[in-house]
Protein backbone atom coordinates (compact mmCIF):
# COMPACT_ATOMS: atom_id res chain seq x y z
CA UNK A 1 0.00 0.00 0.00
CA UNK A 2 1.27 3.55 -0.75
CA UNK A 3 1.12 5.83 2.12
CA UNK A 4 3.43 8.48 1.16
CA UNK A 5 2.81 9.06 -3.05
CA UNK A 6 4.37 7.34 -5.55
CA UNK A 7 7.71 9.77 -5.03
CA UNK A 8 8.78 9.13 -1.28
CA UNK A 9 7.82 5.40 -2.01
CA UNK A 10 10.01 5.52 -5.34
CA UNK A 11 13.18 7.08 -3.03
CA UNK A 12 12.42 4.23 -0.46
CA UNK A 13 12.49 1.38 -2.82
CA UNK A 14 15.71 3.13 -4.28
CA UNK A 15 17.44 3.09 -0.98
CA UNK A 16 16.46 -0.22 -0.26
CA UNK A 17 17.97 -1.74 -3.06
CA UNK A 18 21.46 -0.65 -1.73
CA UNK A 19 23.31 -3.66 0.13
CA UNK A 20 22.79 -3.94 4.21
CA UNK A 21 20.04 -1.34 3.59
CA UNK A 22 16.46 -3.15 4.54
CA UNK A 23 13.37 -1.33 4.52
CA UNK A 24 13.16 0.25 7.83
CA UNK A 25 16.69 1.74 7.51
CA UNK A 26 15.46 3.02 3.36
CA UNK A 27 12.03 4.67 5.13
CA UNK A 28 14.30 6.40 7.58
CA UNK A 29 17.26 7.98 5.22
CA UNK A 30 14.04 8.71 3.59
CA UNK A 31 12.68 10.84 5.52
CA UNK A 32 16.33 12.62 6.75
CA UNK A 33 16.94 13.45 2.99
CA UNK A 34 13.50 14.64 2.84
CA UNK A 35 14.13 17.29 5.92
CA UNK A 36 17.80 18.20 4.81
CA UNK A 37 18.20 21.59 3.43
CA UNK A 38 18.24 21.88 -1.13
CA UNK A 39 21.27 22.55 -1.01
CA UNK A 40 22.67 19.79 0.86
CA UNK A 41 20.89 17.03 -1.26
CA UNK A 42 22.47 18.92 -4.05
CA UNK A 43 25.66 18.14 -3.11
CA UNK A 44 24.78 14.46 -1.95
CA UNK A 45 23.28 13.69 -5.29
CA UNK A 46 26.10 15.81 -7.13
CA UNK A 47 28.84 13.61 -5.21
CA UNK A 48 27.22 10.75 -6.02
CA UNK A 49 26.80 11.42 -9.67
CA UNK A 50 30.62 12.29 -9.89
CA UNK A 51 31.90 9.47 -8.28
CA UNK A 52 30.26 7.09 -10.98
CA UNK A 53 31.39 8.97 -13.48
CA UNK A 54 34.83 9.31 -12.55
CA UNK A 55 36.01 6.68 -10.32
CA UNK A 56 38.04 3.87 -12.25
CA UNK A 57 40.38 1.49 -11.61
CA UNK A 58 44.03 2.45 -11.19
CA UNK A 59 46.34 0.93 -13.85
CA UNK A 60 49.02 -0.46 -11.81
CA UNK A 61 46.94 -1.97 -8.70
CA UNK A 62 43.36 -1.85 -9.81
CA UNK A 63 41.98 0.03 -6.74
CA UNK A 64 39.80 2.52 -7.32
CA UNK A 65 40.71 6.17 -7.63
CA UNK A 66 39.51 9.35 -9.98
CA UNK A 67 43.16 9.45 -11.31
CA UNK A 68 44.91 6.63 -14.19
CA UNK A 69 47.41 5.95 -10.98
CA UNK A 70 45.94 5.60 -7.70
CA UNK A 71 48.13 8.19 -4.85
CA UNK A 72 49.57 5.12 -3.56
CA UNK A 73 51.21 3.59 -6.27
CA UNK A 74 52.16 7.49 -7.74
CA UNK A 75 54.18 7.69 -4.18
CA UNK A 76 57.90 7.14 -5.26
CA UNK A 77 58.44 6.91 -1.08
CA UNK A 78 56.43 3.35 -1.12
CA UNK A 79 58.35 -0.54 -2.02
CA UNK A 80 57.44 -1.05 -5.77
CA UNK A 81 59.16 -4.06 -4.83
CA UNK A 82 56.68 -5.42 -2.38
CA UNK A 83 53.09 -5.92 -3.37
CA UNK A 84 49.98 -7.15 -1.06
CA UNK A 85 47.31 -8.46 -2.51
CA UNK A 86 43.99 -7.78 -1.27
CA UNK A 87 40.17 -9.35 -2.16
CA UNK A 88 38.89 -5.50 -2.63
CA UNK A 89 39.55 -1.42 -2.05
CA UNK A 90 37.86 -1.80 1.91
CA UNK A 91 40.83 -4.51 2.19
CA UNK A 92 43.22 -2.06 1.42
CA UNK A 93 41.87 1.05 3.64
CA UNK A 94 42.41 -1.38 6.73
CA UNK A 95 46.05 -2.12 6.00
CA UNK A 96 46.62 1.38 5.05
CA UNK A 97 44.84 2.62 8.62
CA UNK A 98 47.46 0.52 10.30
CA UNK A 99 50.29 3.07 8.99
CA UNK A 100 53.45 0.44 8.80
CA UNK A 101 52.77 -1.39 5.46
CA UNK A 102 55.03 0.65 3.34
CA UNK A 103 54.85 -1.76 0.13
CA UNK A 104 51.93 -1.45 -2.62
CA UNK A 105 48.88 -3.64 -3.34
CA UNK A 106 47.37 -5.31 -5.84
CA UNK A 107 43.61 -5.24 -5.65
CA UNK A 108 41.67 -8.25 -7.18
CA UNK A 109 38.02 -7.23 -7.00
CA UNK A 110 36.58 -11.26 -5.15
CA UNK A 111 37.96 -14.41 -4.85
CA UNK A 112 37.91 -17.33 -6.19
CA UNK A 113 34.82 -19.73 -5.61
CA UNK A 114 33.61 -22.33 -8.05
CA UNK A 115 30.40 -22.29 -5.92
CA UNK A 116 29.23 -19.07 -6.87
CA UNK A 117 30.59 -19.93 -10.59
CA UNK A 118 33.49 -17.06 -9.97
CA UNK A 119 36.82 -18.24 -11.41
CA UNK A 120 40.46 -16.79 -11.86
CA UNK A 121 39.49 -15.35 -15.24
CA UNK A 122 37.13 -13.27 -13.46
CA UNK A 123 38.83 -11.82 -10.80
CA UNK A 124 42.00 -9.44 -11.38
CA UNK A 125 45.16 -11.88 -11.33
CA UNK A 126 46.10 -11.32 -15.00
CA UNK A 127 46.88 -7.92 -14.22
CA UNK A 128 49.13 -9.16 -11.28
CA UNK A 129 50.66 -11.56 -13.26
CA UNK A 130 51.33 -8.63 -15.47
CA UNK A 131 53.14 -6.58 -12.72
CA UNK A 132 55.33 -9.51 -11.74
CA UNK A 133 57.36 -9.18 -15.29
CA UNK A 134 58.67 -6.22 -13.34
CA UNK A 135 60.55 -5.60 -10.70
CA UNK A 136 58.99 -7.58 -7.55
CA UNK A 137 60.89 -9.10 -4.62
CA UNK A 138 57.98 -10.33 -3.04
CA UNK A 139 54.28 -11.01 -3.14
CA UNK A 140 52.13 -11.06 0.39
CA UNK A 141 48.74 -12.50 -0.25
CA UNK A 142 46.27 -11.32 2.14
CA UNK A 143 43.02 -12.82 0.94
CA UNK A 144 40.42 -13.40 3.63
CA UNK A 145 40.41 -16.49 5.84
CA UNK A 146 37.26 -17.62 3.98
CA UNK A 147 37.48 -21.05 2.39
CA UNK A 148 37.52 -18.70 -0.77
CA UNK A 149 40.19 -16.65 0.44
CA UNK A 150 42.14 -19.91 1.14
CA UNK A 151 41.12 -21.12 -2.53
CA UNK A 152 42.82 -17.72 -3.82
CA UNK A 153 45.72 -17.77 -2.08
CA UNK A 154 46.64 -21.16 -2.27
CA UNK A 155 46.18 -20.84 -6.47
CA UNK A 156 48.20 -17.35 -6.56
CA UNK A 157 50.83 -19.39 -4.61
CA UNK A 158 50.95 -21.83 -7.38
CA UNK A 159 50.79 -19.12 -10.19
CA UNK A 160 53.87 -17.24 -8.56
CA UNK A 161 56.38 -19.98 -7.13
CA UNK A 162 57.91 -21.51 -10.03
CA UNK A 163 58.91 -17.19 -10.85
CA UNK A 164 61.18 -17.36 -8.42
CA UNK A 165 59.46 -14.30 -6.23
CA UNK A 166 58.76 -14.91 -2.57
CA UNK A 167 55.49 -15.55 -1.35
CA UNK A 168 54.40 -15.03 2.03
CA UNK A 169 50.50 -15.10 3.48
CA UNK A 170 49.41 -12.86 6.43
CA UNK A 171 49.70 -14.40 9.20
CA UNK A 172 45.51 -15.64 11.51
CA UNK A 173 44.69 -16.49 14.47
CA UNK A 174 43.23 -15.38 17.73
CA UNK A 175 42.26 -11.59 17.68
CA UNK A 176 43.30 -8.89 20.30
CA UNK A 177 41.05 -9.48 23.31
CA UNK A 178 39.34 -12.92 22.35
CA UNK A 179 38.99 -15.36 24.85
CA UNK A 180 39.91 -18.69 23.45
CA UNK A 181 37.56 -20.47 24.97
CA UNK A 182 35.25 -19.48 22.38
CA UNK A 183 37.46 -19.68 19.46
CA UNK A 184 36.94 -22.15 16.65
CA UNK A 185 38.95 -24.92 16.50
CA UNK A 186 40.65 -23.95 12.78
CA UNK A 187 41.73 -20.85 14.52
CA UNK A 188 43.38 -21.98 17.16
CA UNK A 189 44.86 -24.33 15.28
CA UNK A 190 46.10 -21.81 12.81
CA UNK A 191 47.80 -19.42 15.66
CA UNK A 192 49.29 -22.77 17.18
CA UNK A 193 51.18 -23.05 13.82
CA UNK A 194 52.11 -19.00 13.03
CA UNK A 195 53.22 -18.83 16.87
CA UNK A 196 56.69 -16.09 16.70
CA UNK A 197 59.51 -15.96 19.37
CA UNK A 198 59.33 -13.82 22.01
Amino acid sequence: MDYYGSQMSKLIEQLSSLPGIGGKSAQRLAFHIIHMPKEQVRQLTSAITDARENIRYCKECCTLTDQEICPICANAQRDHKTIMVVENTRDLAAYEKTGKYEGVYHVLHGAISPMLGIGPADIRLKELMQRLQGDVNEVIIATNSSLEGETTAMYISKLIKPTGIKVSRIASGVPVGGDLEYIDEVTLLRALEGRTAL
